[in-house]
Formats: structure tokens, sequence, C-alpha cells
């Protein structure tokens, strides 16, 4: 083997393990970038989970104020029809 040929060789060696530690360095940095990212959705979920559980008890009082609203509503309009009806009769006999 002359001079120039084990040059070169030892030269593909080098690169050869600079490339492998790049590699290396490539794969890890993966690896915790996708360990990190399943971390993250984990907090995500876990956070909108205990925010709901923290905020039902409020979500539960404001629907049944709603029905509420919706039931004296209701009995607001029974009541007026059962004002204007003898009165809409009683107009309709006059005329």
């Amino acid at each position: 083997m002359n001079p120039n040929e084990k040059e070169l060789l030892q030269k593909t060696h080098d690169l050869s393990e600079e490339n492998n530690k790049i590699l290396r360095s490539i794969r890890r940095s993966n690896r915790l970038s996708s360990f990190f990212r399943v971390i993250y959705w984990i907090i995500i979920i876990v956070a909108a989970f205990g925010t709901y559980w923290f905020i039902q008890p409020y979500l539960n009082m404001v629907s049944n104020v709603y029905s509420g609203i919706q039931n004296d509503l209701k009995t607001v309009k029974n009541a007026t029809t059962k004002i204007t009806d003898p009165i809409n009769n009683l107009l309709d006999k006059v005329r």
C-alpha cells in the first residue's frame, strides 16, 4: 500500500467516524424530541380533563339556571294565554 492510498484510507476512516458521531447525535435528539412530544401531549390531555373536572359543577349550575329560565318563560306564556284568551273571546263576541 503506497502512502497516498494509506492517507486516503485514513481520511475515509476519519470521515466515517465523524459521520457516525453525527448520526448518533441526530438519532439521540430525535428520540428525545419524540419523548418530549409525547410528554407534551400527555400534559395537554391531562390539563384538558382537569379543567373539565374543575369547571363541570359550574357548567351544571348554568345548565340548571337555563332550564329554570325556560320553565319560567313557559309559565309566563301559559299565564298570558290564560289572561288573553278570555279577553279575546269577549272581544269576538262584541264584534
